[in-house]
């Protein structure tokens, strides 16, 4: 692969000058020409720091607060696939007239809002797709923070409240962090098959979400290691390397290689989904089944078979382990594990292992179900 890690460098040219002065007259001429140069030099800097002066006065520390409250603590929510959770925004002195604006950051919208809820001293309106789980928690006259219900693995990301007064608007940033699991994701046909769009579609049918970078970043500090490049939410190319090898990035140290941003209607890749928990349980019916006979185990369990995401979210979630191949909705057969040991896969890191994509025919797998 000739994955890398994102680097900035900083090159030094260094400029060698030769000249073969014959005499005097030459030194004079290039001393005149030089003094030239100076001025001139001198005149373009001149005129360079008078156009920039305005901006110096600019400074980059950020506006102390008048009206809310800088957040002391939790500046990050964290909460799993269902949860209710509560993002702080509390008001230290109330202007006359005001309103509050929730919104939430969208990542490649171009500037267009999400608006969730705005309120005033009487009533609120709640917006779009969040505003039907969200509510102002009003423990006190004070209070503005935002409650959010039986989250879904899109509501992370950072959210703005925003006091509007007039001139002097001002906001603080919460941002929610979904707490779950990453799962690459392989086409049954081999490695890099899918579009970014196909990715996209492929988590959804696993119970799943196209992972963002600080959600894989967060997998391979916890030791995700995984050499096929996939895509992500924002439509780069990325793979995290815990164990550098030739196969995987060369010499480079440990990090997570990418291949920036690629064609999300041409270019094709892996996927690197993501979920949380579940509402459900995995459980795992013992047999020697091809793939419709362990459809069919399920359906007498009142059950389906479980799909990647939910035998994922059962191995972190749960800590479920069992060292017995199964068949999956998706027609792959895996296994969790979490209490590595030599005959089951051999691997000493916990994980989902995988058999890939059997022939459905084969009688030799147990059923993941779900429920």
């Amino acid at each position: 692969m000739n994955g890398q890690l994102e680097t900035t460098a900083s090159v030094t040219q260094e400029h060698f000058f030769s000249w073969d002065f014959a005499g005097a007259e030459r030194m004079a001429t290039f001393q005149m020409n030089f003094a030239v140069f100076l001025f001139l030099t001198a005149n373009s800097f001149t005129s360079s720091s008078a156009l920039y002066a305005p901006n110096r006065a600019v400074s980059n520390t950020p506006k102390k607060l008048q009206y809310l409250l800088e957040p002391p603590v939790h500046v990050e929510v964290a909460g799993r696939r269902g949860d209710n959770v509560t993002l702080p925004c509390i008001i230290r002195t109330k202007p006359r007239h005001f309103k509050i604006k929730w919104t939430k950051l969208e990542h490649g919208l171009n500037g267009q809002e999400n608006i969730i809820i705005i309120s005033n001293a009487k009533a609120f309106k709640a917006y779009g797709h969040l505003g039907q789980r969200a509510s102002l928690r009003g423990a006190h006259t004070m209070d503005a923070s935002l409650q959010l219900s039986h989250l879904e693995l899109e509501d992370g990301g950072r959210y703005r409240c925003e006091l509007i007064n007039g001139i002097e608007d001002e906001n603080v940033l919460i941002t929610l962090r979904i707490t779950g699991v990453i799962f690459p994701y392989q086409s049954k046909n081999g490695r890099y098959k899918f579009t970014y769009h196909e990715a996209k579609e492929v988590c959804a049918e696993q119970d799943g979400v196209l992972a963002t970078f600080s959600q894989l970043y967060r997998a391979w500090t916890e030791g995700l290691d995984w050499c096929n490049a996939g895509w992500l939410h924002d439509g780069t190319v990325n793979y995290p390397i815990v164990h550098p090898r030739p196969v995987c990035g060369g010499n480079l140290p440990p990090g997570i290689r990418s291949y920036g941003s690629k064609d999300k209607n041409r270019d094709r890749f892996d996927a690197f989904c993501f979920t949380s928990q579940t509402v459900g349980s995995v459980f795992y019916i013992s047999g020697s089944f091809a793939f419709e006979q362990a459809v069919n185990a399920c359906k007498h369990q009142g059950a389906e078979l479980a799909l990647v995401g939910q035998l994922y979210a059962a191995w972190r979630f749960q800590n479920y382990d069992q060292c017995d191949g199964g068949w999956l909705k998706d027609g792959s057969v895996r296994f969790p594990i979490n209490n590595p040991r030599k005959n089951c896969g051999g691997i000493p890191e916990a994980g989902v292992r995988s058999f890939g994509f059997p022939d459905k025919t084969i009688h030799l797998y147990g059923a993941y179900c779900y429920r």
